[in-house]
């Protein structure tokens, strides 16, 4: 357990090392095909995309559509055990209304084989709906769901 938890640990460092300089393609690729995004709360932004396709395409598509520059996220703590790995962190970017979206994340996730599973947010909500307004993933698609 200990062997798996540090290469999990690895994954994310690594994962988040080219984040903080721009570049999500490593987050991306280590997505399993299966892999669930979950965003507690009843706030505009919460909700759960099941599917690396759905979350690509109606959660991560459509909240990039509203930058104006490259995102950016810096990790300051990873904490390990098992299988999940707690990221805390914080994101840079402007949004395309030139407002300044800088926001803190803590974000709960689970591996398995070397691969993203699921991931748990927890941000400002507050600070996203001013910054971002309403979203506009399709959240009708029977692949987005409230949370439980």
């Amino acid at each position: 357990m200990k062997d798996e938890t540090q290469r999990n640990k690895l994954l994310m460092q690594a994962i988040f090392a080219e984040m903080a300089k721009g570049n999500g393609r490593p987050f991306i690729d280590a997505m399993a095909d299966d892999f669930v995004w979950v965003m507690p709360g009843g706030g505009t932004w919460s909700g759960a995309w099941r599917g690396k396709e759905v979350v690509r395409k109606q959660l991560l598509q459509p909240l990039f559509a509203r930058f104006a520059d490259t995102y950016t996220n810096e990790a300051q703590r990873f904490i390990a055990d098992g299988d999940h790995v707690v990221v805390q962190c914080r994101g840079h970017v402007t949004t395309t209304d030139g407002q300044p979206y800088n926001n803190h994340y803590c974000f709960v996730c689970r591996l398995a084989g070397g691969q993203l599973r699921e991931l748990t947010e927890y941000m400002d909500t507050e600070l996203a709906a001013k910054a971002l307004g309403a979203p506009t993933f399709a959240a009708a698609s029977a692949a987005v769901t409230q949370p439980t």
